[in-house]
């Protein structure tokens, strides 16, 4: 044979080409999830037309769902953070089962054994930073914890690496191209859903309020949108979701700008909301006391001259922090929703319509949260860009751990800085 030829073979033998990998997935689509609504409220909207009892289902679950997100809220930062843990694993779940069902015929070998392998090594990275950054002293009161924060990144890539040589080990001949295919379907998932949660906890430990304004804000564009197309939706917005239109994409993005003003104006004024949450070690618990900052006391601000012909005010007193909101209320509505268009785009590829049946009427955990990863993406670099500064805390505990002459010449520079501003005066000059 020619040398073109023996390769084209040998690559039908060794794996399968892309193009049967696609026939077979064209070939068998996943079923579509069946009806999952309660027997309660199938009893009490069967003589509503299929339109209002979808409308009536997702409203009453929606409710139900808020009122848990309130009830986790008032539990605090620990359950929130377990939380955001267990949707993580869920999204993951849901993802993962797609691409093992969609192949479920070749039996890769090891392919969710693998997987959650993965997600174990990856969670242990990113926590492990996290415990070491805003568990500091505790860590370093621990000798177990010491010795582990001390070493933690090359124990996280000895863990991935012993993943990696599982995978090779497990390659089989006729399935090469699926196997390093669905390697990377696992790691795709890795950065979607472990880092985006990770941002998540990271934005929480700024303060609740970056915590719950952004995710509030998504789900009432998500709703505002819902009802706004619902009942005024003519004009199609996008053809990979072909419910959404242009009347529900507007009317959600006004109406949730709005919200956020008032939910920011409502949480500014509480502490247990605007204070960063930190362990004090010496109850071994989260606090959120603080003095809130400037970004979170009423302030005056001038109205332009055009606005103030029409409203009659000169002046309006608004805390700071919800002129941020208006960018991330803005984001929710105009942004976030294209996080849904790439799950619809997603779903589409494997012939689905949902990613779970989980939730009746709205699939499964991440249907609820592909705008809400993007989101917290945007939060997380939005505070690193315009609102966190240095954190005295940590550059004190960063300077207790060094040795003591690195200690000395720190102070020294340090006070011969401030003796050349005039905060402090010489030695020399005080005799």
């Amino acid at each position: 044979l020619p040398a073109s030829d023996e390769s084209e073979s040998e690559a039908k033998v060794d794996g399968e080409t892309a193009s049967d990998s696609e026939s077979r997935t064209e070939s068998a689509p996943l079923p579509v999830s069946a009806d999952d609504t309660p027997e309660v409220l199938n009893r009490a909207l069967s003589n509503l037309s299929s339109r209002w009892k979808n409308w009536w289902v997702r409203g009453i679950l929606t409710m139900a769902m808020i009122a848990f997100f309130f009830i986790i809220i008032y539990l605090g930062p620990m359950v929130l953070m377990i939380i955001v843990m267990c949707v993580q694993i869920k999204c993951f779940h849901e993802i993962i089962t797609i691409g093992y069902n969609v192949y479920h015929s070749y039996d890769l070998p090891w392919f969710r054994t693998l997987s959650w392998y993965f997600l174990l090594c990856v969670n242990y990275f990113f926590y492990g930073e996290t415990v070491t950054d805003y568990f500091f002293t505790l860590v370093q009161r621990e000798e177990p914890l010491r010795i582990l924060s001390k070493y933690h990144r090359f124990i996280s890539f000895t863990l991935y690496l012993i993943g990696f040589c599982m995978f090779v080990l497990s390659l089989v001949k006729k399935h090469y191209r699926l196997q390093f295919y669905m390697f990377g379907w696992t790691h795709v998932t890795l950065l979607i859903v472990v880092t985006q949660s990770h941002l998540v906890i990271h934005n929480l430990f700024e303060g609740m309020i970056w915590f719950i304004v952004p995710i509030s804000c998504v789900i009432c564009n998500d709703i505002m949108a819902y009802m706004f197309g619902f009942f005024f939706g003519r004009t199609p917005l996008i053809k990979l979701s072909p419910k959404k239109t242009w009347e529900g994409f507007i009317g959600g993005f006004f109406a949730t700008v709005v919200f956020g003003l008032l939910l920011s104006y409502v949480m500014s004024g509480y502490r247990c909301f605007v204070c960063p949450v930190e362990y004090n070690n010496d109850t071994n618990s989260f606090t959120v006391d603080c003095e809130p900052s400037d970004l979170f006391r009423l302030q005056e601000y001038n109205i332009p001259g055009v606005i103030q012909s029409v409203i009659g005010w000169k002046t309006v007193r608004m805390y700071p922090f919800q002129i941020h909101s208006i960018a991330l209320s803005t984001f929710a509505s105009l942004i976030g929703p294209f996080g849904g268009f790439f799950a619809s785009g997603f779903k589409r590829a494997f012939k689905i319509k949902d990613f779970a049946n989980t939730i009746p009427g709205h699939g499964g955990i991440m249907d609820r949260f592909d705008c809400q990863y993007l989101m917290a993406t945007f939060v997380n670099v939005y505070i690193a860009s315009f609102i966190r500064g240095p954190n005295p805390s940590k550059l004190i505990q960063q300077f207790l751990t060094l040795r003591p002459d690195q200690q000395l010449h720190i102070f020294n520079t340090l006070q011969s800085h401030l003796i050349d501003k005039g905060m402090l005066t010489s030695a020399t000059e005080d005799e």
